[in-house]
């Protein structure tokens, strides 16, 4: 299938206007730009419960921030199963707040409370920063989970790509360290090999959105040492995906990222794992947070809603 029309028009507006791609800015000029296409096609803010920002304190003092939501449903004294949630933007990009949006969405049409992490960026904080930032949060919120009035025993990670790459990393040191357990997890176009040849890489490098000289850009800001072959940064190295819960990757058809998730949700599976594949035909990288301009993205939410209101229960089902 070709790109949808909705997906032929962005490009188009896109290269037409000789809008700079994110190798041709500064970092800060990248952040901008990325804020304002979220901003412009990311849609209204719904209502929910509440929201409360959360400083997760580490031994030597410092925090770490999340933004917190409660879905509509919810009563306040309520401990509902929780999701915590890795923003996308290639490690260098994107905050809680490019997010708002999505986070809001996900907490009302899943019934469950979602943890937005504002973990720290490249190139400031290059590898593992994020990585380290990511494990300390799900740690600290199974840790914490009558402050934030969850649910520790019903808890799933999920993010949209670096964030989708941070919660399958996440998982697998959740597993190996204890005592977390998850029950379910989500990966939304997620980048799981630094180093691919994977044809979507080559066949969707140019001219769809994500091209192979951002992806060059974002991954020597993220890893300025090179190490490409640490299972941290390409997870598809990981040595066992054995005993991770069930877990739902999201691709979209016109994407150099695709074929990479596909091949994570395959080593899952050969490893015993409970996996369910869900490509979006016509879809162009990042069009999760656009729903504004691309319909599909409602659509998704909801599916994703549907999975984790079936493995955690909403806040209906919480007591």
């Amino acid at each position: 299938m070709a790109l949808t029309a909705q997906a032929q028009a962005l490009l188009e507006m896109v290269y037409r206007v000789g809008a700079p791609r994110f190798h041709e800015l500064s970092v800060a000029q990248a952040r901008h730009s990325f804020d304002k296409l979220q901003f412009v096609f990311g849609g209204d803010a719904e209502s929910v419960a509440s929201t409360m920002e959360v400083p997760m304190t580490r031994a030597d003092g410092s925090a770490l921030l999340a933004r917190l939501y409660r879905p509509l449903e919810a009563g306040s004294a309520q401990a509902l199963p929780l999701v915590i949630y890795f923003h996308g933007g290639g490690w260098c990009v994107g905050s809680v707040q490019s997010h708002d949006v999505l986070c809001r969405q996900l907490a009302n049409r899943s019934g469950c409370a979602v943890l937005s992490v504002d973990y720290r960026l490249a190139p400031e904080h290059p590898f593992p920063a994020a990585v380290e930032d990511a494990l300390f949060a799900v740690e600290w919120a199974w840790e914490n989970a009558s402050l934030l009035t969850v649910d520790p025993l019903r808890m799933a990670l999920a993010g949209d790509s670096a964030g989708g790459t941070l919660s399958i990393v996440a998982a697998l040191m959740c597993r190996d360290r204890g005592p977390v357990r998850l029950r379910f997890l989500c990966l939304i176009y997620p980048c799981t090999e630094i180093v691919s040849n994977r044809p979507s890489r080559e066949t969707y490098g140019s001219g769809y959105f994500l091209d192979r000289e951002s992806l060059a850009w974002f991954f020597e800001r993220y890893l300025p040492g090179g190490n490409t072959d640490d299972w941290r940064a390409s997870p598809l190295k990981a040595g066992s995906f054995a005993n991770l819960p069930p877990l739902l990757v999201v691709t979209a058809e016109c994407d150099p990222l695709g074929d990479d998730g596909i091949a994570l949700g395959e080593r899952v599976r050969s490893d015993g794992g409970t996996v369910e594949h869900l490509g979006v035909d016509g879809m162009v990288h990042g069009f999760i947070t656009l729903g504004k301009w691309f319909p599909e993205a409602h659509d998704v939410v909801d599916r994703i809603s549907e999975r984790l209101r079936q493995r955690l229960g909403g806040a209906a089902d919480a007591v």
